[in-house]
Protein backbone atom coordinates (compact mmCIF):
# COMPACT_ATOMS: atom_id res chain seq x y z
CA UNK A 1 0.00 0.00 0.00
CA UNK A 2 1.39 3.36 -1.00
CA UNK A 3 2.12 5.86 1.74
CA UNK A 4 -0.22 8.37 0.16
CA UNK A 5 -3.15 6.02 0.77
CA UNK A 6 -2.79 6.59 4.52
CA UNK A 7 -3.58 10.26 4.09
CA UNK A 8 -6.30 10.02 1.51
CA UNK A 9 -9.38 11.99 2.57
CA UNK A 10 -12.40 9.83 2.80
CA UNK A 11 -15.86 11.21 2.05
CA UNK A 12 -17.73 12.36 5.12
CA UNK A 13 -20.69 10.33 6.25
CA UNK A 14 -23.94 11.78 4.96
CA UNK A 15 -25.58 14.16 7.41
CA UNK A 16 -28.65 12.88 9.19
CA UNK A 17 -31.58 14.78 7.74
CA UNK A 18 -33.12 17.17 10.22
CA UNK A 19 -36.67 16.46 11.25
CA UNK A 20 -39.22 18.96 10.17
CA UNK A 21 -39.99 21.29 13.07
CA UNK A 22 -43.31 20.66 14.77
CA UNK A 23 -45.67 23.35 13.54
CA UNK A 24 -46.81 25.70 16.27
CA UNK A 25 -50.52 25.68 16.88
CA UNK A 26 -52.28 28.89 15.94
CA UNK A 27 -53.47 30.47 19.19
CA UNK A 28 -57.22 30.42 19.76
CA UNK A 29 -58.51 33.99 19.46
CA UNK A 30 -62.21 33.17 19.52
CA UNK A 31 -62.70 31.83 16.00
CA UNK A 32 -64.01 28.51 17.35
CA UNK A 33 -64.30 29.27 21.07
CA UNK A 34 -67.70 28.88 22.69
CA UNK A 35 -67.80 29.83 26.38
CA UNK A 36 -69.96 27.58 28.54
CA UNK A 37 -73.55 28.75 28.74
CA UNK A 38 -73.19 31.16 25.80
CA UNK A 39 -73.95 29.55 22.42
CA UNK A 40 -72.19 31.69 19.81
CA UNK A 41 -74.41 32.36 16.80
CA UNK A 42 -72.33 34.88 14.84
CA UNK A 43 -68.70 36.05 14.69
CA UNK A 44 -67.27 39.18 13.13
CA UNK A 45 -63.67 40.33 12.67
CA UNK A 46 -62.53 43.80 13.61
CA UNK A 47 -59.85 45.70 11.68
CA UNK A 48 -57.04 43.83 13.50
CA UNK A 49 -58.69 40.40 13.10
CA UNK A 50 -59.98 40.22 16.68
CA UNK A 51 -63.28 38.37 16.97
CA UNK A 52 -66.54 40.07 17.94
CA UNK A 53 -69.03 37.52 19.25
CA UNK A 54 -72.81 37.46 19.21
CA UNK A 55 -73.91 34.89 21.79
CA UNK A 56 -77.30 33.83 23.12
CA UNK A 57 -77.73 34.48 26.82
CA UNK A 58 -81.21 33.11 27.45
CA UNK A 59 -84.69 32.45 26.19
CA UNK A 60 -87.82 33.56 28.00
CA UNK A 61 -90.81 31.26 28.70
CA UNK A 62 -92.49 32.56 25.55
CA UNK A 63 -89.64 31.51 23.26
CA UNK A 64 -87.96 34.89 22.72
CA UNK A 65 -84.16 34.60 22.70
CA UNK A 66 -81.78 37.31 23.88
CA UNK A 67 -78.16 38.00 23.02
CA UNK A 68 -75.00 39.81 24.03
CA UNK A 69 -72.19 41.30 21.97
CA UNK A 70 -68.58 40.93 23.13
CA UNK A 71 -65.31 41.98 21.51
CA UNK A 72 -62.33 39.69 22.14
CA UNK A 73 -59.93 42.46 21.19
CA UNK A 74 -60.97 45.41 23.33
CA UNK A 75 -63.24 44.94 26.35
CA UNK A 76 -66.45 46.10 24.67
CA UNK A 77 -69.45 44.14 25.95
CA UNK A 78 -73.07 45.10 25.45
CA UNK A 79 -76.27 43.35 26.47
CA UNK A 80 -78.89 46.01 25.79
CA UNK A 81 -79.82 48.59 23.20
CA UNK A 82 -81.60 51.89 23.75
CA UNK A 83 -85.14 52.14 22.48
CA UNK A 84 -86.66 55.57 23.13
CA UNK A 85 -86.12 56.03 26.87
CA UNK A 86 -85.68 52.33 27.64
CA UNK A 87 -82.75 49.95 27.47
CA UNK A 88 -84.01 46.63 26.15
CA UNK A 89 -82.25 43.30 25.70
CA UNK A 90 -80.84 42.47 22.29
CA UNK A 91 -82.72 40.54 19.67
CA UNK A 92 -80.48 38.70 17.21
CA UNK A 93 -80.97 41.38 14.55
CA UNK A 94 -80.01 44.23 16.89
CA UNK A 95 -77.09 42.29 18.35
CA UNK A 96 -75.75 41.56 14.87
CA UNK A 97 -76.04 45.23 13.90
CA UNK A 98 -74.14 46.26 17.02
CA UNK A 99 -71.42 43.64 16.49
CA UNK A 100 -70.96 44.59 12.84
CA UNK A 101 -70.81 48.29 13.70
CA UNK A 102 -68.24 47.72 16.45
CA UNK A 103 -66.11 45.44 14.26
CA UNK A 104 -65.98 48.12 11.58
CA UNK A 105 -64.36 50.67 13.90
CA UNK A 106 -62.40 48.65 16.49
CA UNK A 107 -58.65 48.26 15.92
CA UNK A 108 -57.76 46.28 19.04
CA UNK A 109 -55.53 43.25 18.59
CA UNK A 110 -56.79 39.82 19.68
CA UNK A 111 -56.29 39.32 23.41
CA UNK A 112 -56.06 36.21 25.55
CA UNK A 113 -59.40 34.49 26.02
CA UNK A 114 -60.88 34.78 29.52
CA UNK A 115 -60.19 31.68 31.61
CA UNK A 116 -63.10 29.68 32.97
CA UNK A 117 -63.12 29.99 36.78
CA UNK A 118 -63.32 26.90 38.97
CA UNK A 119 -66.52 26.11 40.85
CA UNK A 120 -65.61 27.86 44.08
CA UNK A 121 -64.37 30.99 42.31
CA UNK A 122 -67.49 31.12 40.14
CA UNK A 123 -69.69 30.73 43.21
CA UNK A 124 -67.92 33.55 45.05
CA UNK A 125 -68.20 35.75 41.97
CA UNK A 126 -71.95 35.17 41.69
CA UNK A 127 -72.48 35.79 45.41
CA UNK A 128 -70.54 39.06 45.21
CA UNK A 129 -72.77 40.24 42.37
CA UNK A 130 -75.89 39.48 44.41
CA UNK A 131 -74.52 41.35 47.41
CA UNK A 132 -73.56 44.34 45.27
CA UNK A 133 -77.20 44.81 44.23
CA UNK A 134 -78.50 45.04 47.80
CA UNK A 135 -79.61 48.39 49.20
CA UNK A 136 -79.29 49.91 52.67
CA UNK A 137 -81.89 48.75 55.17
CA UNK A 138 -83.55 52.13 55.60
CA UNK A 139 -86.91 51.06 54.25
CA UNK A 140 -88.36 47.57 54.41
CA UNK A 141 -89.56 48.00 50.83
CA UNK A 142 -86.11 48.72 49.40
CA UNK A 143 -85.71 45.25 47.95
CA UNK A 144 -84.40 44.52 44.46
CA UNK A 145 -86.04 41.99 42.17
CA UNK A 146 -83.32 39.94 40.52
CA UNK A 147 -83.55 38.25 37.14
CA UNK A 148 -81.03 35.92 35.53
CA UNK A 149 -80.64 38.51 32.77
CA UNK A 150 -79.14 40.88 35.36
CA UNK A 151 -76.00 38.74 35.17
CA UNK A 152 -75.67 38.94 31.38
CA UNK A 153 -72.84 41.46 31.51
CA UNK A 154 -70.76 39.02 33.58
CA UNK A 155 -71.43 35.88 31.60
CA UNK A 156 -68.09 35.86 29.76
CA UNK A 157 -66.34 36.08 33.12
CA UNK A 158 -68.55 33.49 34.81
CA UNK A 159 -68.84 30.99 31.92
CA UNK A 160 -71.72 29.03 33.39
CA UNK A 161 -75.18 28.03 32.16
CA UNK A 162 -78.43 29.64 33.25
CA UNK A 163 -79.31 26.38 35.00
CA UNK A 164 -76.12 26.58 37.05
CA UNK A 165 -76.81 30.20 37.97
CA UNK A 166 -80.37 29.43 39.03
CA UNK A 167 -79.31 26.42 41.11
CA UNK A 168 -76.68 28.51 42.88
CA UNK A 169 -79.15 31.33 43.55
CA UNK A 170 -81.67 28.88 44.99
CA UNK A 171 -78.96 27.46 47.26
CA UNK A 172 -77.94 30.97 48.32
CA UNK A 173 -81.56 31.81 49.15
CA UNK A 174 -81.54 28.86 51.57
CA UNK A 175 -78.10 29.57 53.04
CA UNK A 176 -78.58 33.34 53.35
CA UNK A 177 -82.31 33.88 53.57
CA UNK A 178 -81.71 37.34 55.04
CA UNK A 179 -80.02 38.35 51.77
CA UNK A 180 -81.96 36.58 49.03
CA UNK A 181 -85.43 35.09 48.71
CA UNK A 182 -86.71 32.74 46.02
CA UNK A 183 -90.31 32.15 45.04
CA UNK A 184 -91.97 30.32 42.15
CA UNK A 185 -93.72 32.36 39.48
CA UNK A 186 -96.85 30.40 38.60
CA UNK A 187 -97.50 32.54 35.53
CA UNK A 188 -94.20 31.76 33.83
CA UNK A 189 -93.19 28.58 35.62
CA UNK A 190 -89.85 30.13 36.62
CA UNK A 191 -88.28 31.06 39.94
CA UNK A 192 -88.19 34.73 40.95
CA UNK A 193 -85.44 36.09 43.17
CA UNK A 194 -85.46 39.13 45.42
CA UNK A 195 -82.46 40.75 47.09
CA UNK A 196 -83.43 42.01 50.54
CA UNK A 197 -82.22 45.27 52.12
CA UNK A 198 -78.96 44.94 54.05
CA UNK A 199 -77.36 46.94 56.86
CA UNK A 200 -74.66 49.20 55.41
Amino acid sequence: MALIDLFTRRPAAPAVPEEDPVPRAWPEIGETWTPEGLPVVERYYNQAHAVVLVARTSQDPYGTAYYLVACLGCHFLSTRTKCHDLHIRYSLVKAAETANSHAGTCRALPRELPARPDEESARRLLHSWVLSTSRPRRDLHQYVDLDLSDFDSGRLELQRTNEWIQTELEALAIEQSDLLSARPDERTGTVRFRVLPQPH
